[in-house]
């Protein structure tokens, strides 16, 4: 039905940027469909507009054609990319190839979580037509490609603080 799977928050406790893993970064984030459509692109290095199309386009064609049963991180140049399959939609994450993963898929997973809470059942569409509030989601959760806020309520009322001035 195009809708992201429902998701209730399991864990409420909330940890910031300060218990990231030492060193790691974040080089981009990428939500894309399985048509290739990328639906969000959120860079934290420089780089040149042809090179960016590269990116997206080499990371979708590996992370759609990953079976279910592989693990949910790949190898890819000299980084790694941790993703998830929420419904249509892949959220990747590309980060150093000796970070945690684990950590990273807790991320988009509670990125998810907002998203899913933020826009009450997101869909694609909602990615598509709030992409500006999409963006402030991911600028909440995440600042200079590292994970800035896990806690979901404080990032939710924010956003809702946030939304009072629009």
């Amino acid at each position: 039905d195009g809708k992201l799977l429902h998701l209730r928050s399991r864990c409420k406790s909330g940890r910031s940027g300060k218990n990231s893993p030492k060193g790691s970064m974040i080089r981009f984030i990428f939500i894309q469909n399985r048509a290739g459509k990328t639906r969000l692109a959120k860079w934290y290095m420089h780089f040149e507009d042809e090179e960016k199309q590269k990116l997206i386009e080499e990371v979708h064609a590996l992370v759609t054609v990953r079976d279910a049963k592989h693990t949910n991180f790949v190898e890819f140049r000299n980084y790694k990319i941790v993703y998830r399959r929420y419904a249509g939609l892949y959220f990747c994450l590309c980060v150093d190839i000796t970070d945690n993963s684990l950590a990273y898929l807790e991320a988009i997973h509670n990125f998810v979580e907002v998203l899913n809470e933020y826009f009450h059942n997101v869909c694609e569409l909602d990615l598509v037509f709030n992409f500006y509030k999409v963006y402030t989601v991911v600028d909440e959760m995440f600042l200079a490609g590292e994970i800035r806020e896990t806690s979901q309520s404080k990032v939710l009322k924010q956003l809702l603080t946030l939304q009072t001035y629009d």
